[in-house]
């Protein structure tokens, strides 16, 4: 993504210190219910969570000699919060910490998303309604038709957003699950209880079947709604595009005081 266009907030979400500090919150949820059930000593989650730190650097030093992720950042961890910090993982799989974290990763994204569209959907709604009765050309492959009105076709891209809105609100509601089944997906060496634990704390569903992975068709569907709201941005855009051509002039976008120059592609 261009530097420029990159929204710190969602830059956040996707840098490697907030991808570890939702392992590190897996991992301790994790250790939380096999606390319960007696499976490692009292106390592990607790001192872990009061004494480890995120270092991406060390993390990446400690990677550089292991040559895998899961195990350095545990390593890292276990540097800052002591010998407790041994009985994190256990019976777990690397993609029962990368999967549910990457999940977690998209719902968080998602969110904001979905507040964007709500914002979108608010001006598309109050611009369609000021515009109902200003007339301009419909057109049919570029060609004047019958006339219409400029709130008729932001009343279109409204309905479109509507429904943009409800497909990403199911994709978030279909990456919003979990897996702490152990390699393969088996519980063979750790019990069903901790995911239901780690689900619930995190605000997450159970996956129903795992086969170690969280299957991927969840995220082909986050992904491909992304692709349909891509989409219709581009569609309003376009259309804004072609309306303030010189030689059609219906629109103007707007250009604030300070601006300088345009930001142009060749076509």
């Amino acid at each position: 993504m261009i530097e420029r266009y990159s929204r710190k907030i969602l830059k956040d979400i996707w840098s490697e210190e907030n991808k570890y500090k939702i392992w590190l919150e897996i991992e301790i949820a994790a250790a939380q219910a096999m606390e319960k059930l007696g499976q490692i000593p009292k106390g592990v989650s607790s001192i872990v969570r009061k004494k480890a730190k995120i270092n991406v650097k060390r993390i990446h030093q400690i990677e550089n000699q292991v040559k895998h992720d899961v195990i350095a950042f545990l390593t890292s961890v276990t540097e800052k919060a002591g010998i407790k910090a041994r009985y994190l993982h256990q019976g777990m799989t690397s993609s029962d910490v990368l999967d549910t974290s990457f999940n977690i990763q998209l719902v968080q994204s998602g969110k904001i998303i979905l507040k964007d569209l709500d914002q979108l959907l608010k001006v598309l709604k109050k611009q369609s309604n000021k515009y109902k009765f200003t007339p301009c050309m419909g057109r049919s492959h570029g060609i004047h038709a019958e006339p219409i009105t400029f709130g008729l076709k932001l009343a279109s891209f409204y309905e479109e957003f509507k429904r943009n809105r409800k497909r990403l609100a199911d994709a978030i509601d279909e990456v919003s699950v979990c897996a702490i089944s152990g390699a393969v997906g088996t519980f063979a060496n750790i019990n069903p209880n901790v995911e239901k634990h780690v689900a619930k704390k995190l605000n997450l569903k159970v996956e129903p079947i795992s086969t170690q992975i969280i299957p991927r068709d969840r995220h082909a569907f986050y992904f491909s709604v992304l692709g349909i709201i891509a989409g219709s941005v581009e569609r309003v855009a376009i259309e804004i595009r072609h309306l303030q051509r010189t030689e059609v002039y219906e629109l103007q976008e707007y250009f604030s005081k300070k601006s300088k120059g345009f930001i142009c592609y060749a076509t």
